[in-house]
């Protein structure tokens, strides 16, 4: 571990205590994120840690920053960081080792504003019911807009590389919209578009919307959108660099099977969420090392 600190500090030209901070954020989330990117050279590794610290921080303003002009001012705050770093000025750890890990691997600046804007599309006000264009916006903004950061951290700045970020991520919040329900609606959010709800008459309420029966047709139809989406992103990584798809790969293959377990369980109220147990872990840990 202190070896791979150590070789990617030198890698990125940046201190090793600033990125044992940004380290210690991706520890402290207690995500299996950290354990993912360990089949990752170091240089990338802390490149994918620091894409997380900054996502986690945003992310932490938009559900947990306060009142909703308070989250406003914290996100637009970083919005004037992120264009004062693609400048070379930086305050705190977090803002040197971004500015290091843009440099090395020639990260977008949009990118990084795309996802503080999915941040404010949850910061000012309670999503409930977008149209279908919200949808597809807010997926492109805290899935997608990611993925196009972290497949350059992988090692693919290609087009084809960000057509995988655009399938995958979508993929990914499709399938997180759907094992999460009851737990944004406790929130009161609701991320099934309305076209869909109205065509099965199911309410623009999200406590009434998931005691519906009608619930599970409704998310079976999202269900086969992210399953596209899944096949899209398989068919563009072949055209990809095979090394640095690997961690692609992985989560395209962690995700599709808890998609499938999902579709299995069904949306039947009460809504139960799926997650891996032990052995499907490790199935998927043993997949990732030969993929």
């Amino acid at each position: 571990m202190r070896k791979a600190l150590i070789d990617a500090a030198q890698s990125l030209n940046c201190s090793q205590s600033d990125l044992a901070f940004v380290q210690e954020i991706v520890c402290r989330s207690k995500t299996s994120f950290a354990s993912g990117m360990r089949v990752l050279p170091p240089v990338r590794r802390y490149g994918m840690y620091t894409l997380y610290s900054f996502c986690r921080i945003v992310d932490d303003i938009a559900d947990d920053g306060g009142d909703t002009p308070t989250r406003l001012k914290l996100l637009q705050q970083w919005r004037e960081k992120i264009a004062s770093i693609y400048t070379g000025q930086t305050t705190d750890e977090v803002e040197r080792v971004l500015l290091a890990t843009i440099r090395k691997f020639d990260l977008r600046q949009e990118d990084f504003i795309a996802v503080i804007d999915g941040m404010q599309m949850d910061a000012e006000q309670t999503i409930v019911a977008p149209d279908e264009a919200t949808l597809d916006r807010y997926c492109d903004c805290v899935a997608s807009a990611v993925g196009r950061l972290a497949v350059r951290i992988f090692g693919d700045s290609s087009a084809q590389a960000d057509q995988v970020a655009y399938h995958l991520g979508r993929a990914l919040q499709l399938t997180n919209i759907l094992r999460d329900l009851k737990e944004d609606a406790k929130r009161g959010r609701l991320y099934l578009p309305k076209e869909l709800l109205a065509r099965f008459h199911l309410p623009a309420d999200s406590s009434a919307c998931i005691q519906n029966p009608a619930l599970h047709d409704v998310c079976q139809i999202l269900a086969m959108r992210a399953e596209d989406h899944f096949r899209l992103a398989r068919q563009f990584i072949k055209r990809c660099n095979a090394k640095a798809m690997r961690p692609a790969k992985v989560m395209a293959v962690t995700y599709s099977f808890l998609l499938r377990k999902q579709i299995k369980v069904g949306w039947h109220p009460p809504l139960k969420r799926v997650s891996l147990n032990t052995g499907e872990k490790l199935i998927i840990g043993f997949i990732g090392l030969v993929i």
